[in-house]
């Protein structure tokens, strides 16, 4: 892989905090001219990182947003009507989407949250990642460049709006798994990512809560560390006190299990982790 960016090198140029093997693997994945697919729950950073290793190749690449409306014209390109009626079919009348431009141009198409996308959008990757070719009806075939490659993130199935991929889609891309990092990590994370400075004790109690929130038999889904950076910088604005914070960033951020009330859960999960080391943020 002597062309490709080491992952100490995209860490440092996109201020990325651990996430070493993930890189390492989606760089080998793209080293041996492979698709990939990045899974993880909301907020762990899957797109982040797979930018930050796109922009860190120097390559080509487009993205598009997974959403159930996208349609095939919009991910190959169309034709100009009114070009079409004075002059035919002919290339010039023909606007390339982000599929057409990655293949002529050996880049990168990152697809973000792929299985939102419609099955029949999905279905145009097919030819393109298994024979590096497309056909466009009145333009032509498109050879795929040297370089191209997809790159593809998902939550996982069991997320609101998503759905499963074909077999037939999964059998072309290779799987990175994305998951929660470890705390002293997302203490990090939640560091860089602040705008208001918090304490480093404010820093850990967010973390720790929103830890908390993925283990609780009451929640079905729990926060981020996106919940805990939102949460810190309330906290600073608030004293330091992180209850009230935890109150005002976590209710959008977690899915709890039916008939279960959020304020009498927040305040348990406040004891439990106030109580779990020496930290001294407002807990009022």
């Amino acid at each position: 892989m002597t062309d490709f960016p080491s992952a100490a090198s995209i860490r440092s140029a996109h201020g990325l905090v651990g996430r070493t093997r993930e890189i390492q693997d989606i760089i080998a994945c793209l080293a041996a001219g492979r698709h990939v697919l990045v899974e993880g729950p909301v907020g762990v950073g899957k797109t982040v990182l797979v930018q930050a290793v796109v922009r860190s190749l120097g390559r080509p690449f487009s993205r598009i947003d997974g959403d159930g409306r996208y349609t095939e014209a919009k991910l190959v390109g169309s034709f100009d009507p009114p070009t079409v009626l004075a002059k035919g079919y002919i290339p010039t009348a023909f606007t390339p989407g982000p599929l057409v431009r990655t293949l002529r141009d050996g880049g990168i198409l990152f697809i973000n949250e792929l299985n939102r996308m419609p099955e029949g959008v999905q279905n145009v990757l097919l030819p393109s990642m298994d024979e590096q070719r497309l056909e466009v009806t009145n333009l032509g075939t498109i050879h795929a460049s040297r370089g191209f490659a997809i790159i593809a993130t998902q939550n996982p199935r069991e997320f609101v709006a998503t759905g499963d991929l074909a077999e037939a889609l999964l059998d072309r891309f290779e799987h990175v798994r994305l998951d929660y990092q470890d705390e002293d990590e997302e203490c990090e994370i939640v560091r860089i990512r602040t705008m208001h400075h918090p304490s480093p004790e404010i820093t850990r109690a967010c973390v720790r809560m929103v830890r908390a929130t993925r283990n609780d038999p009451r929640i079905r889904r729990g926060a981020s560390v996106r919940a805990a950076i939102a949460m810190a910088d309330l906290a600073v604005q608030l004293d330091g006190d992180v209850h009230r914070a935890a109150n005002l960033s976590l209710p959008t951020r977690i899915e709890l299990m039916e008939d279960r009330d959020l304020p009498d859960i927040l305040s348990n999960l406040k004891k439990k982790v106030s109580g779990s080391g020496p930290l001294s943020p407002r807990w009022t």
